[in-house]
């Protein structure tokens, strides 16, 4: 991929609030989360879980993320994979603890990147979800009840007619500074 691809995927990638409804094959959802597990973390520690559900299992869940009439399109996504904090390594934790950080939330960031971009070119579309009742989803996922879920990340394919917006963007002399 040259760099005028890679832009014109950046420049795709959307968060969609209008599935179509359509299930996501088993082996794409393989597929997009094997590619973004590829993401790099501090100390190549990978401290994630990817936790996805398909089909009736997206109408269980999506109500863990749809308090007080948020993200009510979560239940018409063809997936949702949960993004979950797992353990990091000793290399990671020693290291955080000198510089004064917790980098697992630097690393479940960068796992989420990957995850919205690898489905954004297997086709899909995503919408990442931070709205979310932990105790119900974990209890809806049977993940242990004090597992960390940051981000919910709807994936499917998008409604008809849902256009890909323009992206409007802060000017770059705001954003970046070169030194």
């Amino acid at each position: 991929m040259n760099f005028e691809e890679l832009k014109a995927l950046y420049l795709r990638r959307q968060s969609c609030r209008a599935f179509s409804g359509a299930p996501v094959p088993r082996e794409l959802l393989e597929k997009v989360c094997s590619v973004a597990l590829l993401a790099p973390s501090a100390c190549n520690a990978q401290p994630w879980k990817l936790v996805a559900v398909t089909g009736e299992n997206v109408k269980k869940i999506a109500p863990c993320m749809q308090g007080m009439g948020m993200n009510k399109f979560a239940s018409d996504a063809g997936a949702l994979v949960a993004v979950c904090a797992g353990r990091s390594n000793a290399s990671a934790k020693a290291g955080g603890k000198m510089v004064g950080t917790d980098f697992t939330a630097n690393d479940l960031g960068i796992l989420t990147a990957h995850l919205v971009l690898a489905a954004e070119a297997a086709g899909l579309a995503s919408c990442i979800l931070g709205w979310r009742s932990e105790k119900k989803l974990c209890a809806a996922l049977s993940l242990p009840e004090k597992t960390y879920i940051p981000v919910v990340v709807a994936l499917g394919y998008c409604a008809d007619g849902y256009a890909i917006r323009e992206k409007k963007r802060k000017p770059l002399e705001e954003t970046f500074t070169l030194l």
